[in-house]
Parts: C-alpha cells; sequence; structure tokens
C-alpha cells in the first residue's frame, strides 16, 4: 500500500504543479525575479514532499495549492499597483551612467567592482569607455547600453530600408498535418502534397519537419 500511495501522491504532485505553473504563467529562468524564484523553491520543496512522504499527504497538498494560489494572487495584485510592485519585486539599479559609477548603488545591489567588469566583459565590452548606461534589472541581470560610436551597425545608420522578416510556418512536424498553420498560408492539403511530391516524398508519415518561409520557400526534412 505505500508504493501505491507514492505512485498516487507523486503524480497528484506532477498535476498540481502543472496547473499551478500554468496559473502562474511562464517565465524563462533569466526572467525571474527573486520573488518568483524563492516561490519555485518553495513549491518545490513541498511537492517533493508530497511526492516521497506518505504521511498526511491531504495537508500537503493544501499547502501546496495555498501557497500557488496565494502567488498568483500576488502577482495579480502587483501588476495592478505599482507601489506593491516596487515593494515585492524591486526596481532597476543604476550602477553606471556617464562614465560615474555609482558605490551607494553597488551596496545596494550588493555586487562589488569585479563582478561588474566580469558581467561587462561576458557582455562583450572590455572597457567602461565603451558603456553609456548600465542598470540591474530586477531579474539579477545587468543591461548595457553601449555608447552611439560602439553599437553594431544597423540599416538605418546606413540609409537602408531592408524588406521586413517573419517566422517560418511549419505545415508537418514528426509526421503530423499542422492544420491550422496550413489554413493560414491559405493553402490546401492539396497543395502540400503536391509540393512533396516535387520533394520525391510521398507520405506525411516520413516527414519529420515541412516548412513555408515568408518567400514562399518550401523546405521539408524526412526522418
Amino acid at each position: 500500500m505505500d508504493y501505491v500511495q507514492i505512485l498516487l501522491t507523486t503524480l497528484l504532485s506532477v498535476v498540481t504543479l502543472f496547473a499551478l505553473a500554468k496559473l502562474m504563467g511562464n517565465k524563462q529562468m533569466n526572467q525571474l525575479s527573486m520573488f518568483d524564484y524563492i516561490v519555485g523553491i518553495t513549491i518545490g520543496s513541498i511537492a517533493a514532499d508530497l511526492a516521497f512522504d506518505p504521511e498526511n499527504p491531504q495537508f500537503k497538498f493544501m499547502s501546496l495549492v495555498i501557497f500557488g494560489l496565494l502567488a498568483f494572487l500576488i502577482s495579480v495584485v502587483t501588476n495592478k499597483s505599482l507601489k506593491l510592485r516596487r515593494i515585492i519585486t524591486g526596481r532597476p539599479i543604476l550602477l553606471f551612467d556617464n562614465e560615474t559609477l555609482y558605490r551607494k548603488n553597488f551596496t545596494r545591489a550588493r555586487m562589488d567592482i569585479n563582478d561588474f567588469l566580469s558581467l561587462a566583459r561576458v557582455n562583450g565590452y572590455y572597457s567602461l569607455q565603451d558603456i553609456s548606461t548600465a542598470i540591474l534589472e530586477i531579474n539579477g541581470q545587468v543591461s548595457f547600453l553601449p555608447k552611439s560610436g560602439k553599437r553594431p551597425v544597423n540599416p538605418e545608420d546606413l540609409g537602408l530600408s531592408p524588406t521586413q522578416e517573419h517566422t517560418q510556418i511549419n505545415l508537418v512536424q514528426d509526421g503530423i498535418l499542422m492544420e491550422e498553420n496550413l489554413k493560414q498560408t491559405g493553402r490546401s492539403l492539396s497543395w502540400l502534397r503536391e509540393k512533396l511530391a516535387e520533394k520525391n516524398v510521398h507520405s506525411l508519415k516520413t516527414v519529420f519537419l515541412a516548412c513555408l518561409d515568408a518567400d514562399d520557400t518550401f523546405t521539408v526534412y524526412e526522418k
């Protein structure tokens, strides 16, 4: 019975974690604020305890749900209140601007000058003379604004007006027809089969990926 209970509580924790993750939204690791990071660790710890400790699983499940809902409510409130957002998630900190290092802000950020210079080098700036502004974001990343003479050249600098690029549309993935994507392109299934036949492909099941670029270039990758 212990094995069955562990199996059931593990499945329950996985389902609950998935539901809470969908509720709280998707963020990449480098987008997490300190509060998001703490919430993730706490919920993961409770879920692990729920999965492998068969005693009183209902209380652990309740605490997991309550903590997840509380985190969701806090995210809703912080989206509506700038003051609460600054208290809970913090605010960006100016570290460097106009050839001036702000030491008090480094102290607030718990960052020393060596960490700052290391981050600058990682981002391709080996001299502070190349940087106009540096800001510590709420997710712990440092954003660097290069001086105008040190930033990469863009088409506007050269007086060019390149055509806007668009993402490719996947029509077949792993042998499965993406019907909505095909409909979005305004093409039919017969058109797709004709294009596949031109590539000497006669079955969707043998297609790993088939896609259509914005310039109507059709590409097929077989399994």
